[in-house]
């Protein structure tokens, strides 16, 4: 017998957050606190940037690891409750599918092309050779499965935004998650502070820099502040490589999607494995970002519109980075620090290798 209270059907957003039909308003109350929480934490993040611009002429720390660092330093002096859970769970979620969504806006199929196929096999080949390479390292040095996927994805792909896209795929849980991205997004602004070095000490030339930074930086801004400094061509390389890269989170997800019930069935409290549905091979914000790509290759968006689109993607990117940093436990992360540290430099060192070699290899002048 069904009770008056079980008979109204409960639906579930991306974000983890169910609710009644119909009581889409009592939703928004229960995901609000915690979704003002990492707007806040946003703002700060943003107000320390700007802060950096005004004092040094550049900001040596992005908004988005800012707002790791301090939603981190929030959740290590106060711990928020279940108020504020549900919300942060679909910032950290649901806000961050939208933005890589919202990406496919920058990416025209032309754009693509114009690389050359040379150059376009060569990076989907370091993507595939890096996660299997650092897949490895993690495992040697004891990492849990699921975490050494997440170094490897994120160290070979697209850094935070890979790990958060690939840990619902394969069951990964908050723990991973956290540790996995807080030493990434460390490694990267120490990636996007020292690679410029690498110029004189490899003789490199700009193009030749730009794809070095291509793809071995791990987000999109960070690679235009890690060119910046060697010139234009080098920033216009190093985008275009950049985001093919990112192309390749699509294929990732799908394959891992694929192994995701053998992933999960090492794990003894996870659901039994099962054979995963046509609709959960591909993720519904890569078909979203395919979309966008699509569209942008037909001419579809103004000129107008690409400057906004990609400003949201960017401002929901660190929204989400809050999130991250609000479940961040210090003392998960210390537990798990000198092996992930170790795997997550040791597989960027063997990238950067890689990527070099490729240069090398195509005589990339």
């Amino acid at each position: 017998m069904i009770s008056p209270a079980s008979s109204s059907p409960r639906l579930a957003s991306p974000g983890g957050v169910a609710f009644r039909a119909g009581s889409a308003g009592a939703a928004l109350l229960e995901i609000g606190p915690g979704v003002a929480l990492c707007i806040a934490v946003t703002l700060a993040a943003q107000a320390i940037e700007t802060i950096e611009a005004r004092l040094f002429g550049r900001a040596w720390l992005e908004a988005l690891v800012l707002a790791i660092l301090v939603g981190t330093a929030v959740r290590t002096a106060w711990n928020p409750g279940k108020r504020f859970a549900r919300g942060i769970g679909f910032s950290a979620k649901t806000l961050l599918e939208i933005a890589v969504v919202l990406l496919g806006a920058s990416i025209s199929a032309g754009t693509i092309l114009a690389a050359g196929p040379g150059l376009l096999f060569g990076i989907a080949g370091v993507v595939a050779v890096a996660i299997l390479a650092s897949f490895g390292i993690g495992r040697l040095l004891g990492l849990p499965t699921r975490m050494a996927l997440l170094v490897a994805c994120g160290n070979s792909i697209c850094g935070n935004s890979a790990i958060a896209a690939v840990a619902p795929v394969i069951g990964a849980d908050g723990k991973d998650i956290a540790a996995s991205i807080a030493f990434t997004a460390v490694l990267g602004v120490a990636v996007v502070l020292g690679l410029p070095l690498l110029v004189p000490l490899l003789d490199l030339s700009g193009m030749q820099y730009g794809v070095l930074a291509g793809l071995t930086v791990y987000a999109v801004p960070q690679v235009l502040a890690a060119t910046a400094p060697v010139g234009a061509l080098a920033v216009q390389f190093g985008t275009l490589v950049k985001l093919v890269r990112v192309l390749m989170l699509g294929p990732v997800v799908l394959v891992l999607s694929l192994l995701a019930p053998r992933i999960k069935g090492r794990n003894p409290y996870a659901a039994a494995p099962t054979r995963p549905r046509l609709s959960r091979l591909v993720p519904w914000f890569i078909v979203g970002f395919l979309a966008l790509v699509a569209m942008r290759s037909a001419g579809l968006f103004p000129q107008a519109t690409l400057m906004p689109l990609a400003t949201i993607a960017n401002l929901l990117t660190v929204v989400a980075m809050a999130a991250l940093g609000l479940g961040t436990d210090l003392k998960v992360v210390a537990r798990a620090g000198a092996r992930v540290t170790a795997a997550v430099t040791l597989s960027l060192v063997f990238l950067g290798g890689v990527s070099f070699a490729l240069i090398r290899l195509l005589g990339i002048g």
